[in-house]
């Protein structure tokens, strides 16, 4: 794995380590699930995932719990200076223009904050 997403893998990783943490004071925590759409896989396997309804530019994490007059949050993850792709940011705009929010966060402090915000949470 490169990198780039072994640290965003690792960023990812702690925010669902700190949501783990919180869930006994804030159950919606509980709710919060990473979207395994990326990373490499053989031929065989992608045509079979595509087949299965897996669709690129997915953003990586999702929080179904209704809160601030939206359906859910959807969070894209990133690292150092990558940007989402097209394909990212088109899912990142239909999210929101079904009433979801949306965010990219290059740090799981950044993802804990929208979270936080989002759910009203003030630690």
């Amino acid at each position: 794995m490169p990198k780039k997403q072994q640290h965003e893998a690792c960023e990812q990783e702690k925010l669902f380590r700190w949501a783990a943490y919180m869930e006994s004071r804030f159950p919606a925590l509980g709710l919060l699930h990473h979207i395994p759409n990326g990373g490499s896989r053989n031929r065989l396997e992608a045509a079979n995932l595509k087949r299965q309804g897996v669709k690129a530019g997915v953003p990586d994490v999702c929080l179904p719990v209704p809160s601030s007059g939206r359906h859910g949050l959807y969070i894209e993850m990133k690292y150092g200076k990558n940007k989402p792709t097209e394909k990212q940011r088109a899912w990142l705009n239909a999210l929101k223009n079904q009433g979801y929010a949306v965010a990219v966060c290059y740090t799981w402090e950044q993802a804990q904050t929208v979270i936080c915000k989002y759910l009203h949470i003030n630690l």
